[in-house]
Parts: structure tokens; sequence; C-alpha cells
């Protein structure tokens, strides 16, 4: 009688919560499908509880078909609410699930339409005569089975939605996930009995139905909630996201239905003593498993990395390691760098990092925030056996308990890692390795209130080692990069030198082969004094130019206008230029720039024309603001240059075309335009001329 009254008062509380669920100010798409599962749970209620009211074995069988008819519809209808509830891109989720989510709708309605009077194959009463026994069919098996596998993935699907909400959206939704969890795990405990013994009996009906009354109530408290409509949360797609619990759960039911069936084969009914005893072995098995350190060592990294909170703000911490580091081009200055941010994510006292010095087989001091540079350096240790440390860090790229293991290298490394709380916990070493080779070694101790490191710190600190080792590689390989380029432009500058002071020292020479011959003859002593001078004013000139190469340019900002920088210069050069020289200086607003650096790049480029052009030629230059931007433009009809010199000589130091040229007017004005935030644009054509262009920001500030 009980199960009669629970499975009619659930029915009629079911109704009423799918039309609490129509009456909601927002009906989105979800809404329309838990109303749409709400009903199918409904109707099953009240076919659960004609069932339960029924005397003769026929009418048992009878009503319950058509329950089995009604929980047909369950696997479709709560599998497209759970891939659309509270899913901001749920559209995303059901065009992915869409061939799942019709196989869930016409497998189980069309096999329940098809067989329902033929789900359940008999009716009998239990040895105690207190409940009845409805014993299932193939057909009903399959039913029972499409219900678990779909219930699996409803719950999956659920808790992954859980798991992607935070703060109000969670508050929003948790009573009807947790109302919705409750009502599937118990059904899904029913269903495994079910297949397991091949039948249901009513006294699982009446657990089923409690199971909807609770989850009802947790619906309705969570549906009184404001703003529940509202939700909108992002779940990743990402398959790993998935249960491990469930997956687990149903691994082991597929156990234990295969041992069931074995069971059927060997005895049928009649050897339930063997089905118990297999039964508990699956449960003593399941709990040595889960019971085991390894197991449960990986199992509680898994659900640290996928299921638990993030400890760690890993957005911030790689945005603030990526700032403190991008621009450290020395080793010493990024292991600092390292170091420090080590110590203030994890709360760690004492971070040191050695490197690896393959040529001295040891380890040497980098940086560290407990030892001082000094004492590091008389701690660099001299390793006994090298290639066994070596070996041993990387055959351990995970962080380790030095203080834990009695291994020789890590006694070594505590060593070098002194312990100045004793409260502060154990000291733990992660390798530095990237790209298989390892760079140093990096150990922390002295935590602050001697916090054990979890899991998640374990993972974050591999990632900020694994960073660090790239970026001591990209140091390594800039600085080869840099020597390389030192010598590629030691080795131009060589033979320019030996070019340009070659014809020097021919004509010093010839000159000094006619001077015994000569040398009381007054016009040729004259001529060779004006020939040593033009020689000693030439290789001066040479060193001048060469030595604004390596000057480190000076930019000093001020208030200025670009038009009278420009009038200035041709005021200076336009007397003495022997072409035609054209200029239209157009209005221009004051901006910041370095007035004695933008004097060099117009004198420059003024002269680099007029070397350009014939007597006959023409020079224009020109001044205007365009889109932000103040513009000088210098225009010759001379020789123009090559679209190959354009793009791999103009700006690049002792590069040029011209005969007196040393190819580094260019390379300094580009470097002087790019300070001011700007650009050099060039237009040229062998034969038609060439046109620079100079573009400076306006309202840039210097920093």
């Amino acid at each position: 009688m009980i199960a009669v009254i629970l499975a009619y008062f659930s029915a009629v509380l079911g109704v009423a919560v799918a039309i609490a669920g129509t009456l909601r100010e927002r009906r989105s798409v979800a809404h329309w499908f838990f109303v749409a599962g709400m009903a199918a749970l409904s109707a099953e209620g009240i076919f659960s509880g004609l069932t339960a009211d029924g005397l003769l074995p026929e009418e048992l069988i009878y009503w319950q078909n058509w329950r089995l008819v009604a929980l047909s519809f369950l696997p479709g209808t709560w599998l497209l609410f759970s891939l659309s509830y509270a899913r901001g891109n749920f559209r995303e989720f059901l065009r992915k699930w869409r061939f799942a989510v019709t196989l869930a709708f016409l497998a189980p309605v069309g096999l329940a339409v098809g067989f329902h009077a033929k789900l359940i194959s008999s009716a009998s009463q239990t040895e105690a005569g207190k409940d009845w026994i409805l014993g299932l069919s193939a057909t009903g098996m399959a039913l029972q089975l499409m219900f678990l596998v779909s219930g699996v993935i409803v719950l999956m699907n659920l808790e992954r939605t859980f798991r992607a909400s935070i703060g109000t959206m969670r508050w929003r939704i948790k009573f009807m996930i947790l109302g919705l969890g409750v009502l599937f795990a118990v059904r899904l405990y029913a269903s495994s009995q079910a297949l397991l013994f091949r039948g249901m009996t009513l006294s699982m009906g009446a657990l089923e139905s409690s199971a909807l009354l609770v989850a009802c109530l947790l619906i309705l408290r969570s549906l009184s909630r404001s703003g529940a409509a509202e939700v909108g949360v992002y779940p990743s797609q990402a398959v790993l996201h998935s249960s491990l619990t469930l997956s687990l759960a149903g691994i082991y039911l597929l156990i234990v239905g295969v041992f069931a069936k074995v069971v059927v084969f060997l005895g049928g009914d009649d050897a339930f003593q063997i089905k118990a005893f297999l039964v508990l072995v699956a449960l003593v098995l399941l709990a040595a498993l889960l019971l085991s350190d390894r197991v449960r060592l990986q199992l509680n990294q898994f659900v640290s990395r996928h299921f638990r909170r993030s400890q760690h703000d890993y957005r911030v911490v790689w945005r603030t390691f990526t700032e403190r580091t991008t621009r450290r081009l020395e080793r010493a200055d990024l292991c600092r760098a390292v170091v420090k941010l080590t110590s203030d994510v994890f709360q760690a006292l004492s971070v040191t990092v050695w490197l690896i010095d393959d040529q001295n087989q040891s380890l040497i001091f980098a940086a560290s925030t407990s030892i001082s540079e000094s004492s590091g350096k008389n701690l660099n240790a001299q390793v006994g056996d090298f290639n066994a440390l070596t070996t041993a860090l990387m055959g351990h790229p995970d962080p380790t308990d030095i203080d834990s293991s009695q291994a020789g290298w890590a006694v070594a490394l505590r060593a070098w890692q002194p312990v100045e709380f004793p409260e502060g916990g154990h000291r733990i070493c992660v390798p530095m390795m990237s790209s298989g080779e390892l760079f140093g070694v990096m150990i922390l101790g002295d935590r602050v209130g001697g916090v054990p490191f979890t899991v998640q710190d374990f993972d974050l600190l591999k990632c900020v080692s694994d960073q660090a080792a790239a970026g001591l590689l990209s140091v390594a390989l800039s600085q080869r990069l840099l020597r390389a380029k030192e010598l590629e432009a030691f080795q131009t500058m060589s033979a320019f030198f030996v070019h340009d002071l070659k014809n020097t020292s021919s004509t010093l020479s010839l000159m000094l082969q006619n001077l015994p011959a000569h040398f009381n003859d007054p016009a040729f002593r004259e001529d060779a004094l004006r020939g040593i001078s033009k020689a000693v004013n030439h290789v001066n000139d040479l060193i001048r130019r060469l030595t604004l190469v390596r000057q480190e340019l000076q930019i000093n900002p001020v208030e200025a206008d670009l038009g009278e920088v420009v009038a200035r210069v041709l005021g200076e050069l336009g007397p003495a230029m022997p072409v035609k020289l054209t200029r239209e200086l157009r209005p221009l607003p004051k901006q910041l720039l370095d007035p004695n650096q933008i004097h060099k790049v117009v004198t420059n480029l003024v002269l680099n024309a007029r070397e350009a052009v014939t007597t006959s030629g023409e020079i224009r230059v020109e001044t205007e603001q365009w889109n932000g931007w103040t513009v000088l433009t210098v225009t010759d009809n001379g020789c123009g240059m090559s679209r190959e010199f354009l793009n791999r000589s103009l700006f690049r130091p002792f590069q040029t075309t011209k005969k007196e040229g040393i190819g580094i007017g260019m390379f300094q004005s580009k470097m002087i335009v790019e300070a001011h935030h700007g650009k050099i644009e060039v237009e040229s054509e062998p034969g038609h001329g060439t046109t620079f262009r100079v573009l400076l920001p306006l309202g840039k500030e210097f920093k």
C-alpha cells in the first residue's frame, strides 16, 4: 500500500514541477526538455502505482509493460536536457551530440512501442510472499541497458555543467543538479539490479518513487531561486573532462554484468549462492583497487587536476612569469627573476637555482632567495659522479621530495640547500629541462607554515621549471646568434676597412716610392702634403662614421615642429645645391621629437637625393599631416635603386651604391625614426628616381 501511495504522490508532484517549469519568466530550450522529462517521469510513476495496486499476475505484467514504455522516453529527453541546461553554448553540444540524441530517442522508444506487450516475461512472488518479481524478456533487458547507459551520460553532462559554473551561477543550479543526481543515481542502481537478476521487484519501484519525490522537492527549491533561468556557463567539450567516478561505476557494472552472465550459464536462478559470492568478490576487488596506494595517488592527481577548484590563478601566474622573464637576456638575470617568482607563488622562503656546467663537471650557483651570491659561489659543488647526477635528474623530471629520498643524488642536493627553518617542511627539487636537455635544478624549501606541497603545486612547479628551462635555452640560442652576428659584422667591417685602407695605403706607398727622387721638388712636396692630409682626413672620417654604429642612440624629445626642422636643414643646404630644390612645407602641429636627431635624418635624405641626381635633376621636399602622423617626403628624379637592393641592403650598415659612401647614413636614419616610434617608407625604380617618406606619430609619449 505504501508503494502505491509513494508512486501516485511522486507522479502528482512531478506534474506540479513540470507546470512550475512552464511558468518560468524565460522559457529556454532546456526548460521545454525539462517539462517533457518530468511529464515522462510522472507517467511512469502513475503506471508504477497501477502496477503496485494490481492483484493478479496478468495485471502486474500489463501495467509494468506500459511503465517500461513510459521509461523509454526518458533517455532522449533527459539527454537533451543535460546537454542544454544552464549552458551558454548548448547549440554546439546539441550539434555535436545530434546522432547520439537521435539514437537515444529512436532505439528505446521503437523497442518499447514495437514490443510493448512483451517487455515483461513473467510475474512471480518471492519465497516469503512479500514481494513480486517481474521477469524481463530479452527486449526488456535491452531497454534497461539503454536506460543505464543514457543515465550515466546524463549524470556526466550534469556534473560537467556544475563543475564549469562558479559563484552565483553554481548557487542557482546546484539544487536542480543535486535533485536529478539523486533521481538518476537511484535509477541506475535499480537498472543495474534488474540487469543483474533479469527482473524487477515492486519494492525497487517504491525506491524509485521515493527518489522521484525527493528529486521534485530539490528541483522546486532550485526553481524558486531568482535568476535560475538566466544561467549560462560554458563547459569544455574535451573528453577528458568526463566523470571518473561514473566511468569507474560503468566499468564495474560491466564487469558485474559479465559475471552475472557467467552465473546464469553455470546454474541460472538455482545458483544464487554463486551469484552472491561473485558479487562479493567483485566488491572486494573494487575496494582493494580503491585502497591501493598507487591507484589512490593517480586518482588524487586526476581529481585534483580536473574536479577541484584551482589552487592557483594560472592566468595571473603565467602573465606575471612572462612579464618578468621575457626581456631577460642573461642567464643570471633570468634565474633571479625565476627564483623570486617561484618564492612568491609557492610561499617558499628558500628557492635556489643551480645550473649545469658540463665543462667543469659541476653545478654552478645561479640565483637564490636565501643564499647570497658570495656564499653561493663558495658552495659551487664539485660533483663526485657528475654523469650519475645528471642521469638521476633526467630520470626524475617531476618534482621530487629530496628529504624523503636516500638516493645519493638527493643527499647531495640536500647539502646544497641548507634548511633555515626546521618547521618549514620538506625540500623539493625539480630538474630544469627543455628539448631533452638538462640545464639545471631548482630546489625549494622553508615553506611558510610548513604547508606540504599538493598535486596542483607540483603541476604548476613543473610548468614553471619547464618554462624557465625554455627561457635558458632561448638565452643560450640568442647568445649564439649574437656572437654569430657580431662575427658577421666584424667580418663586414674588416672587409670594408681592408678595401678602403688598401686604396689609401697604395696612394701613400706610391708617394713614398717617389719621395727620394723628387724630395727637392717644391711642387712634389706640396702635392705630397695634400695627399697625406687627404688620406688622414679620409681615415678620420671613416672612424667618425663607424663610431656612430656602436654608439647608443640617445633621444631627448621636446615639443617641436617638424616643418621648422626641415626648413632649417634646407636653409643650410639650399644655397649650395647645384640642382633645382622645390619645397612645399605645409603647417604642422607641434609634437614630441628630438630636433637634433631629426635634423640628421633630413640632412641625410636631402644629401642622398643630391648625390642621386645630375645637375639637371630636381629634388622635392614636402611636409604634411595625415591620419595621426606628420609626414616628410623627399623625392628625386635620379638614378633610383633596384628592388633587390631595397629589400636586402638599403637599411643595413656598410651597404651602399655610392662610390664615396660607407652605407651608414640610412642605417642611422632608420634607427632615429624608429626610436621616435615612427617608420620610413621608400619607393624607387632604376632610372626613375626615389621617394622617401618619414612618418612620425602625433601624441606619442616617450618612456
